[in-house]
């Protein structure tokens, strides 16, 4: 069965809220995802992800707009006859059923000859790993294993999408990495289209293959993990794909080579330019922590702090550099260079790669 993509056009969805009144969870929202792709809805609590995903699934019907998998219009069908596979947060297994009968459910409901199922159940088991678990029952399982059981289940009826709300969420740091990557693999090796909802910004940049920020019920911005990382639309996607420092800068020139600003008494070209550069306004600079250069109080040029906090991490150092009002983090792997709380140094921007946001006050 060849891939199929999912178009999502114009859709909201509004709930009763008993103070508020009608609330919008989801407002004109379109997304369209290409076959075979893993894209992931990324944003806080309440940005209208989930609810996005439910009205894919058919858990939720729209208010307006049209959900199609495929070029079948499914607006209108049941969840239970869109062909989908949906991993839940909490796993969602019957307790009184071996691991075997909760991944043959689907395939019974489907009224599949008996040997049928039987080859089906084994072939999911064995590529998810849990080939012999057959009749393990869920409470004997590790969250890890029980989470592999779900995707099963999920992907043994030949679902034309696969749908993930925050599936690893319950899972310990270590054993989530683990899981995200076994899960990408498993994705790609079926060739089959994905939706993955999750608050977790590491996650999304991990597996996908495209992200979708969402913010109060509407898309911010979307496109891969590089590009929502190097070029964020706003400041909401800065903070919220990966860290960042956001300084404010005053625009002093516009040159054909690159922009000329002040930032904190400090002269800075960058290369490039932006159309949010306009002489005399002030600009907001999305300055990623790795880029900032950190050295002693006796270097001349840059910007003269305090190490306000120091963490150190093995590989590197994250310092909180103080800077007037502003806390700088920077994070340095040059182990030569080591600061403590209450020294003075000299932080260092780079000219080129860094984002200028309008906004601020210079």
């Amino acid at each position: 069965m060849s891939a199929v993509g999912i178009r999502v056009e114009h859709v909201s969805k509004r709930f009763s809220h008993r103070v508020k009144g009608l609330v919008y969870a989801v407002q004109d929202v379109s997304l369209t995802v290409q076959p075979g792709e893993l894209l992931t809805l990324l944003g806080p609590s309440g940005c209208g992800k989930t609810t996005t995903l439910r009205m894919i699934a058919g858990f939720e019907r729209p208010d307006a707009g049209r959900v199609f998998i495929g070029e079948q219009d499914v607006t209108d069908l049941m969840a239970n006859q869109r062909n989908i596979g949906f991993v839940f947060q909490n796993y969602a297994l019957f307790p009184h059923l071996t691991v075997f009968e909760n991944v043959a459910y689907g395939l019974r409901v489907k009224r599949m000859d008996g040997a049928e199922i039987a080859t089906a159940v084994h072939d999911v088991l064995q590529m998810v790993g849990l080939a012999g678990y057959d009749r393990q029952f869920p409470n004997q399982l590790s969250g890890g294993e029980q989470q592999r059981v779900a995707l099963a289940r999920a992907t043994v009826i030949r679902p034309r999408v696969l749908l993930f709300d925050e599936p690893l969420s319950n899972l310990d740091a270590k054993l989530r990495v683990h899981m995200r990557r076994e899960l990408q693999q498993l994705q790609k090796q079926l060739s089959i289209t994905a939706v993955y909802v999750t608050h977790d910004q590491e996650e999304a940049m991990a597996i996908s293959d495209r992200i979708v920020v969402m913010s109060q019920g509407a898309i911010a911005q979307e496109g891969t993990a590089e590009s929502l990382y190097r070029q964020p639309a706003s400041e909401f996607v800065a903070q919220f794909i990966g860290r960042t420092n956001l300084l404010t800068a005053r625009v002093l020139s516009v040159e054909a080579d690159g922009t000329v600003l002040d930032v904190r008494g400090v002269r800075l070209t960058l290369s490039g330019q932006s159309p949010h550069a306009q002489v005399g306004r002030p600009v907001r600079l999305v300055v990623r922590p790795e880029v900032v250069g950190i050295a002693g109080p006796e270097r001349a040029i840059g910007l003269a702090g305090v190490v306000a906090a120091r963490m150190f991490l093995g590989e590197k150092v994250e310092y909180h550099v103080r800077l007037g009002d502003d806390l700088v983090q920077v994070t340095s792997y040059n182990p030569r260079n080591v600061f403590a709380p209450g020294d003075a140094v000299t932080l260092t921007l780079p000219t080129e790669g860094i984002p200028l946001l309008p906004g601020g006050t210079a």
